[in-house]
C-alpha cells in the first residue's frame, strides 16, 4: 500500500539524506511548507499524507482497530513501501504529534525487524516534535474510551463544531483566539470518517510504550518541544533523549516558530 507523497528541493550533494516529514492528526503534508521553503535550496524533502488525511484520505493502509497495535504496523509497512517506491536511500524522519508517535514506532520496528536488503531505505536519524512515548497498560482502556468518544463525534457531527471543541483542549492552550479559528477553518476540509478511523487506529491505547526501546537505538534521536507545551516538556525532560525546548512556541512548533524549528532540524542533521 502506497501513501500520497510529494518531493521538494534538491540535495546540495548526493551523499545527503532525504528529509521525510510526517504530519499530525487532522493535518497533511502541506503543514510543513514553511519549514520546507527554508530547506528546499539545499535539501531534498518528502512529505507524506498519512492514511485518512490529505490526498491519502481514502487510503486505509489495512488499518484495523482490532489488532493489538492498531494500525501502527500497517502504517509502518505503508511508509516503507512509499519510500522504496520513491527511491529513497538514507533518510531522516521528522514527525509531529501523531506523526512523531508513528516515527517512533517505525524506528523501533526497523531495529526489531532489521532489513538486510541493500536496496531498502535506511533510517539514519529521527526528529520528534511533541510526541507521546506511550501509556502504562493500566491507563489504556480509559484512553481508548476517550478516543472513541472523539472518534464518534468526528464521524457523525459537523466537522466545524467538533473542531471548535477539539482546539479547546489543554494541549492547545497556547493558541490565540485567531490562531484557533484559523486552525478550525484550515482543518474543516478533512473527511470526518477518515479522521475517526485513523484516530482509533493510532490511539495511545494501541501504542506500545516505546521509550525503553528508543533509548537503546543506535541511531541519533532528538526531541523538540515548545516552551509553552507544559505536558510534552514534562515528558521530554524525563525521557533521557537529547531535547531542545523552543522559545515562544506551544505544541505545534513548526507552524508557530518555523525558523526556530528549521534551525534546530539543520543543527541536528549536521551534528
Amino acid at each position: 500500500m502506497l501513501l500520497y507523497s510529494e518531493t521538494f528541493g534538491v540535495k546540495a550533494n548526493a551523499s545527503q539524506p532525504t528529509l521525510v516529514f510526517l504530519h499530525g492528526l487532522l493535518g497533511n503534508g502541506r503543514d510543513w511548507r514553511y519549514v520546507i521553503s527554508q530547506l528546499a535550496a539545499t535539501q531534498q524533502c518528502i512529505t507524506i499524507d498519512l492514511p485518512g488525511h490529505g490526498l491519502s484520505a481514502f487510503v486505509d493502509a489495512e488499518i484495523t482497530t482490532n489488532a493489538f497495535d492498531g494500525g501502527f504496523a500497517a502504517i509502518h509497512q505503508a511508509l516503507m513501501a512509499t519510500l522504496k517506491q520513491r527511491g529513497v536511500n538514507d533518510y531522516v524522519l521528522i514527525g509531529y504529534s501523531m506523526g512523531a508517535r508513528l516515527a517512533m514506532y517505525h524506528a523501533c520496528a526497523l531495529a526489531t525487524y532489521s532489513i538486510a536488503a541493500t536496496d531498502s531505505p535506511r533510517l539514519i536519524k529521527v526528529l520528534l516534535e511533541g510526541g507521546h512515548f506511550g501509556l502504562p497498560v493500566a491507563e489504556r482502556e480509559s484512553r481508548y474510551q476517550h478516543d472513541q468518544r472523539w472518534a464518534a463525534r468526528f464521524a457523525q457531527q459537523p466537522l466545524v463544531d467538533v473542531l471548535q471543541d477539539w482546539y479547546q483542549q489543554p494541549v492547545f492552550a497556547s493558541l490565540t483566539v485567531d490562531q484557533r479559528q484559523a486552525l478550525v477553518a484550515k482543518r474543516s476540509d478533512n473527511l470526518g470518517s477518515g479522521i475517526a478511523k485513523m484516530m482509533l487506529a493510532t490511539s495511545l491505547a494501541k501504542q506500545p510504550q516505546l521509550l525503553p526501546q528508543l533509548q537503546q537505538l543506535s541511531i541519533p534521536i532528538h526531541y523538540l518541544c515548545g516552551e509553552h507545551d507544559s505536558k510534552f516538556c514534562q515528558l521530554a525532560s524525563a525521557c533521557g533523549l537529547n531535547i531542545t525546548v523552543i522559545d515562544n512556541a506551544g505544541h505545534n512548533i513548526h507552524i508557530e516558530q518555523p525558523v526556530a524549528f528549521t534551525t534546530a532540524l539543520l543543527s541536528f542533521i549536521d551534528s
